[in-house]
């Protein structure tokens, strides 16, 4: 059991520098009751608009909403969804230092949805160019001192294109790294402290498994091959698995229902990263994260978990 008196000032002094893709996710809300007599598909009468920070933005306003200190380092466009991301996280207070590219437009997920209902989502993106990354990456080794843990949030959007740099400069500086990864090239995340792939993403990695024994094998081979201090799988409903050099550890789900699993992996490496930060064990770090993705898919919709509902659940006494 934790105790739940410390760790509201632990919480409060630790400071994540937070790097990665951001995007503005744009919500459309509106109703259909027919089809469009131009093409077979549904007309959908828009009756509110809603925007919600998306990528590493999510991954820092969760941090912020745990009551941590958030340190967000990105590129952006120099355009309208720039400026909306700002305000977003100004309101979340979150420390946003967003490098603009004139050349770019910042990358938005725009999303139709009627009777509950996702009707259509429509990408917009472009990556970086190779100054303002290089802007970016210089800014990175100067934050570091700035920040007790480096969480680097991929999105496979560009923005961290120098990211084996930027692990090499976080060593250098002795702050645990930790990654949500993309891809199959897990090899440029040689040298961090953590990993923290989903199931699908470590099976693009490393092949399908036949049974639990085949997963840990399987899991602690890519550990070592890539000199991580851990490995921690995000399970959806299995909960949450750690892997060490001398042990495995498991938590299930503490969710008593899920209703929607986005933004899940946001939560956990945020909680995760926070709670290293304010100098809790990984063991512990991983129930605090396992208790604040419970509390976060019991909510429909890209959420975060308050630092008041975190302290609501069994692990606290």
């Amino acid at each position: 059991m934790l105790n739940r008196q410390n760790i509201t000032e632990q919480f409060r002094q630790a400071r994540v520098l937070v790097v990665g893709d951001v995007m503005l996710d744009r919500y459309w809300f509106g109703d259909t009751h027919r089809i469009s007599p131009e093409a077979p598909v549904p007309v959908a009468k828009i009756e509110r608009t809603e925007n919600r920070a998306g990528g590493a933005a999510n991954v820092a306003r969760n941090i912020a909403a745990l009551g941590g200190q958030a340190i967000l380092l990105s590129v952006t466009g120099n355009d309208e969804a720039a400026q909306e991301l700002e305000k977003l996280m100004q309101q979340d207070q979150v420390k946003a230092h967003l490098f603009r590219d004139d050349s770019i437009s910042t990358t938005i997920k725009l999303r139709v949805i009627a009777r509950n209902q996702q009707l259509i989502r429509l990408d917009f993106e472009d990556r970086p160019h190779h100054e303002i990354l290089q802007q970016a990456t210089a800014a990175f080794r100067q934050q570091l001192s700035e920040c007790d843990v480096v969480l680097l949030s991929d999105y496979g959007k560009g923005g961290l294109t120098h990211v084996t740099d930027m692990i090499e400069a976080a060593n250098e500086a002795n702050k645990p790294v930790l990654i949500d990864p993309k891809g199959s090239d897990y090899l440029r995340y040689r040298g961090a402290t953590m990993i923290t792939p989903n199931r699908a993403e470590l099976r693009e990695v490393v092949g399908s498994w036949q049974d639990e024994d085949s997963l840990q094998q399987k899991a602690q081979d890519l550990r070592r091959r890539l000199s991580l201090q851990s490995l921690l799988l995000t399970r959806s409903e299995e909960g949450l698995s750690l892997f060490q050099e001398n042990q495995i550890l498991h938590h299930p789900t503490a969710a008593r229902e899920v209703y929607d699993v986005s933004g899940a992996g946001d939560t956990v490496i945020a909680s995760m990263a926070l709670s290293l930060a304010a100098g809790f064990s990984e063991n512990e770090a991983m129930q605090i994260a396992n208790a604040a993705a419970g509390v976060v898919v019991a909510k429909v919709g890209t959420a975060v978990c308050s630092l008041e509902e975190l302290l609501a659940q069994s692990i606290f006494q």
